[in-house]
């Protein structure tokens, strides 16, 4: 495991900045300086040794290889997909994973069937890996139902919105876990945004005081919205754990297979009795936040550019070519199975039908209230109003 300095960085200006108004900061990754970190895989597709962390991976077969890209490059399909129907008018609101693919693959792809996943409302690959319908993701995001399937059927959680929230809930499962004697253990997703929320540093303090079988994945993408991990913290993220006594440790977030190893090595930590471990996936946020924002607005095209050269996507195929792993026909069959998935998403979308538009009133109160049927009663007089203007 490897450690960088913890001395705070400057943020460099954009070209062109002038005033203090229009300054854009970048976050704490400029090209050439990037922190060190476990990586397998380099941005041109070299495998790099790792004596801790090549026997988590040292069995993967070429058709592993080729699923674990798959994964990404249909995750990214249905992501792409997804962006555009909320263009459309079709979604109210998306948050795109674009760029994270193998942060999320990579560490979807470490858990067991019993194992339990809780996610924020990014981890579409995830998801994907936990046999959830991506199709069902999109529900909540038209806002036809609270989340659109059953998490226990998958071991993976409804999105969660409350920023940071997630981990407190997984950290009480984990204990739980602990308590009835099972080897699983569980895993919480969340961002470097969330790693301020104080709901993260009750979660990193029970889980260290009750040795909870619990695996604290964060993205760093570097971007809270628009606040740079810079002006968040002064020390790497994954140093936080060394604080509340358990293990942390930074991957590469775009090396799929360097995040299968070190999530494989911190869920088997967990399983085994030896507590909670921090994983930080350095990667980065190609798109915006959300469909909502505009991250021209805050970041410099020169850090984008710099990071799509290490595109998690591009980075195993030039490994799969290099090592004869995959031909043309493979990539052509994976293309045709991503339009295929493309086509289905859209079709599964236009055709969710809409809600009970009283169904908010339902479960207010066990034992009802007035106030609430008073509500109740008065948007039905406004829902009424409608068919009387089309009968007019």
């Amino acid at each position: 495991m490897t450690v960088e300095s913890t001395a705070p960085r400057k943020p460099r200006r954009s070209a062109g900045t002038k005033s203090t108004a229009g300054k854009r900061t970048t976050a704490t990754n400029t090209p050439g300086t990037e922190p060190e970190l476990v990586q397998l895989l380099t941005p041109e597709g070299e495998r790099v040794k790792n004596a801790e962390y090549d026997k988590y991976v040292a069995g993967i077969t070429p058709d592993e290889l080729r699923g674990l890209y798959r994964d990404m490059v249909l995750t990214r399909r249905f992501d792409a997909e997804a962006t555009s129907l909320q263009r459309q008018g079709e979604l109210g609101l998306w948050a795109s994973l674009l760029g994270q693919e193998a942060a999320q693959i990579g560490s979807g792809r470490a858990t067991r069937e019993d194992d339990y996943v809780f996610p924020t409302y990014r981890e579409h690959g995830v998801a994907w890996c936990r046999g959830v319908d991506p199709t069902n993701l999109l529900g909540m995001f038209r806002g036809v139902n609270n989340g659109g399937w059953d998490p226990n059927s998958n071991n993976f959680h409804l999105y969660t919105i409350v920023i940071g929230s997630q981990t407190l809930h997984a950290t009480g499962y984990a204990m739980g876990v602990a308590k009835d004697g099972a080897d699983s253990a569980v895993i919480a997703y969340f961002g470097d945004g969330a790693s301020s929320q104080g709901d993260v540093a009750e979660s990193f303090t029970f889980s260290a005081v009750y040795n909870a079988p619990v695996v604290f994945f964060c993205q760093n993408n570097q971007w809270a919205i628009s606040e740079p991990t810079e002006k968040q913290t002064r020390v790497p993220l994954y140093q936080r754990a060394q604080g509340y006594g358990f293990p942390g440790v930074r991957v590469d977030g775009n090396d799929v297979l360097a995040c299968l190893a070190v999530t494989k090595w911190a869920l088997e930590r967990a399983r085994s009795g030896e507590g909670p471990t921090l994983v930080e996936a350095y990667t980065y946020r190609m798109g915006a936040h959300t469909t909502s924002d505009d991250p021209t607005k805050y970041r410099a095209d020169e850090e984008r550019e710099a990071w799509e050269a290490k595109d998690p996507i591009l980075r195993l195929r030039r490994y799969l070519e290099a090592s004869n792993h995959a031909d043309e026909g493979f990539f052509a069959e994976l293309e045709a199975e991503s339009e295929a998935l493309g086509k289905r998403v859209r079709e599964a979308v236009r055709a969710m039908p809409d809600p009970d538009h009283f169904a908010i009133f339902e479960h207010a109160y066990a034992d009802g209230h007035a106030l609430v049927d008073e509500e109740r009663a008065q948007f039905a007089a406004y829902q009424a109003s409608f068919a009387e203007e089309e009968g007019v």
